[in-house]
């Protein structure tokens, strides 16, 4: 299915799309460089934590760990939304098997 039949499939609703929900958050936390950014930030928030402020590293903690939670529970929507935006990056859904469709 191409690209634009896909999106007109979709829009009509005669599509179900179905999308892994792990693959989704690896490819969307890949692209962000999750890790890249919230690694420093758990440390900060450790090293905060060990100089006094325990409340302040604590809650500078839990803040970051929320955040890759809501990314990853966010990620088969951005992949949806992106799949029907962006063509290439609907290939590369398919292709690597994160989206999957049913008429």
């Amino acid at each position: 299915m191409t690209h634009s039949e896909f999106v007109a499939a979709y829009q009509s609703g005669r599509l179900a799309v179905q999308i892994d929900p792990k693959a989704a958050a690896r490819v969307v936390s890949a692209q962000m460089m999750l890790p890249l950014v919230l690694l420093p930030i758990f440390g900060i928030a450790v090293g905060i934590a060990l100089v006094g402020y325990f409340f302040a590293g604590a809650a500078l903690f839990l803040a970051a760990f929320a955040f890759r939670f809501f990314v990853r529970r966010s990620a088969p929507g951005f992949v949806l939304k992106r799949s029907l935006e962006d063509p290439r990056f609907y290939e590369h859904a398919v292709a690597a098997e994160l989206l999957k469709t049913s008429s």
